[in-house]
């Protein structure tokens, strides 16, 4: 955690996520602020706007920009809806925000309803993390029982009810339309976009969706000022991030730094490499971003810009590190197996695309590779790539592409001699990631 943690400040205190020491932290303080001045929609948009603050969950959209697209005027319901359904391998931020700070994720949504002029709001809450609902949903209860949340917050005339919602555990509920769809009660399928959400979302009204981190950034924007917290990372990539770091560190866990800290001291404040082996490898945003080897990203700030600059994304900020006894081949096969499972289906090039990269590389790995395979892996990869109608098609195929593209030398190794170039007894020794 750096010395200018936000949202994770706090977070080590037996009662963190208590309303009452929330407050006590400042907590709430920018939406009475809000409602007693009656602030216009139009100058916190300026705010975040200022701060440079840019989606959290993967996309990195600028946050005012979006917040802006949304219909003020429109007569009726509108809604707002929280990404809570963190499923990629790699993630487990979102769900430390809501068991450690769930009020700031409360507090940026309804300072988001008054800016947008939304009527009800839905956390969607990643399935396999019940207690996580659970706790969140006992914070929703401590914030209404204190006049936040509900009729005429704080004594105005400014009305929003914010309601938890359990997922299932599908991964593909992360794309946004699909979990509008399971919101609605129907199969979890992404939606042909346009139109957008912000003019046809939940159950046909204009929505805007989030995430946890994105919505928890809100009100700390708000308390220091845009300004302010721009200063804190860089341009266009202001304040900070939280990364979320696993593999073959000695600490693994989740570290809020300032965007575009220098790679080496996210790795330093995780311990560095586990048991002195040198790094070989590193996922930077999730498992959907390309790997990236250490002779790259070791030269990388970690900001959206200059991770895109490499040739990855920054993404959700799940950094996958990989030391020298990773077998390439096995990690890649691993990620292709989750992705060959996770599609759901609708998309021809994802449903029949990501079982051929799976059985491909099971295939090289399982030392049965043709000569062939690598370039039937960059065909099949390049056929997915833009041509489903979410993204889950280009998180499968990215993977393929960048693998074979910095590592080629290991694949043809396992397709020439039918088995691993890093020696075996090595790999059992600490080679296994688990993702």
């Amino acid at each position: 955690m750096s010395a200018h943690a936000l949202i994770l400040a706090g977070a080590g205190g037996e009662r963190a996520w208590r309303l009452q020491d929330y407050a006590a932290r400042g907590g709430y303080a920018a939406l009475r602020r809000i409602i007693a001045g009656k602030t216009p929609p139009e100058a916190i948009i300026a705010e975040l706007k200022t701060s440079g603050l840019r989606g959290r969950g993967g996309a990195g959209f600028p946050t005012g920009l979006k917040w802006s697209f949304m219909p003020y005027a429109f007569p009726g319901d509108k809604y707002l809806v929280c990404n809570s359904d963190e499923g990629e391998p790699g993630t487990f931020k979102d769900r430390d925000i809501l068991r450690c700070n769930p009020h700031a994720v409360i507090e940026g949504m309804i300072i988001g309803a008054w800016v947008m002029g939304c009527t009800r709001g839905y956390n969607y809450i990643h399935g396999e993390i019940f207690e996580i609902y659970q706790r969140f949903e006992e914070a929703l209860e401590e914030a209404r029982a204190a006049g936040l949340l509900g009729r005429n917050i704080l004594g105005s005339d400014f009305s929003f009810e914010l309601f938890a919602h359990h997922g299932y555990g599908a991964y593909i509920c992360g794309e946004e339309t699909a979990l509008l769809e399971s919101l609605e009660g129907k199969k979890g399928q992404p939606r042909f976009k346009p139109p957008f959400p912000a003019s046809y979302g939940l159950y046909g009204k204009p929505t805007t969706i989030n995430n946890t981190e994105t919505f928890a950034s809100v009100p700390f924007i708000l308390g220091m000022g845009g300004e302010a917290f721009l200063n804190l990372g860089k341009p266009n990539n202001g304040g900070t991030k939280i990364f979320s770091i696993s593999g073959h560190v000695r600490h693994p866990g989740n570290y809020e730094l300032n965007l575009g800290t220098p790679f080496p001291e996210l790795l330093a404040m995780a311990g560095g490499m586990r048991a002195g082996r040198k790094l070989k490898a590193v996922i930077p945003g999730g498992s959907s971003a390309p790997v990236l080897p250490a002779n790259i990203i070791m030269d990388c700030t970690l900001d959206f810009d200059a991770i895109s600059k490499a040739g990855s994304m920054l993404g959700s900020g799940a950094v996958i590190v990989m030391d020298e006894t990773t077998c390439m081949v096995r990690a890649l096969e691993r990620l292709s197996y989750f992705y060959h499972e996770e599609s759901c289906g609708q998309c021809t090039p994802c449903r029949e695309g990501t079982g051929w990269l799976y059985r491909v590389v099971r295939r090289i790995e399982r030392g049965l590779g043709k000569p062939d395979d690598l370039d039937l892996l960059r065909s099949v990869a390049g056929n997915i790539s833009g041509r489903t109608i979410c993204a889950l098609g280009d998180a499968a195929a990215g993977p393929v592409q960048s693998f074979i593209k910095h590592f080629a030398d290991e694949f043809a190794y396992h397709i020439e001699n039918k088995k691993c170039l890093v020696p075996p007894l090595v790999q059992e020794a600490g080679s296994q990631i688990y993702m």
